[in-house]
């Protein structure tokens, strides 16, 4: 590089810009990252991610921002397919209700298409209906029963916010014999 006295030069000093300036690492060769992700890329050319759990699948970000230091337990609990009992209770609660629902609904419907049909049902029919109708009534009663005892159960173990008003048996019950009257005359 040639001298230049910079105090009796008017223009700007020329920079030699084609050599590299030395780096100030310490480490001489591959960096730290650079050895991790030559070993993540020999492991994936092995195949050694091909078969992980939720491979192919959405990454799952949800987050819990009231779960708190307890976030770790729930998304165990959770990704195993565990509830805290409350909450299993309550889906028990509705599913026997949906069952019962749709056997009353069954029933109704059984009624309704005897009652439409061109040619009035037999005297073994009325009663065989009068049967199913009284069996139908009592046993969804004693279900209505059943459902108010865990929905108390329920009340008595979650907060306020999560609990269930009770069953009102006898008006559910009649609701369903004035959908199904039985035959009469049999």
């Amino acid at each position: 590089m040639d001298f230049v006295d910079w105090r009796k030069s008017p223009d700007k000093p020329k920079i030699d810009t084609e050599t590299p300036k030395p780096k100030s690492n310490k480490f001489y060769g591959k960096a730290y990252m650079d050895y991790i992700e030559e070993q993540i890329r020999d492991a994936q050319e092995r195949g050694e991610f091909d078969n992980l759990p939720g491979a192919g699948k959405p990454l799952q970000l949800e987050q819990n921002v009231y779960a708190g230091d307890k976030a770790m337990g729930y998304n165990l609990l959770k990704s195993n397919h565990f509830a805290p009992p409350e909450i299993e209770l309550l889906k028990e609660v509705r599913t026997e209700r949906e069952r019962a629902e749709a056997k009353i609904a069954r029933v109704v419907h059984q009624s309704k298409t005897l009652r439409k049909r061109r040619i009035p049902p037999f005297a073994s029919e009325k009663r065989a209906f009068n049967r199913t109708v009284e069996k139908t009534v009592a046993e969804y009663e004693r279900t209505l029963r059943e459902l108010n005892s865990k929905i108390l159960t329920l009340n008595l173990i979650v907060p306020s916010v999560m609990q269930q008003p009770m069953l009102e048996v006898e008006r559910l019950v009649q609701q369903f014999r004035e959908a199904c009257p039985l035959f009469e005359g049999v």
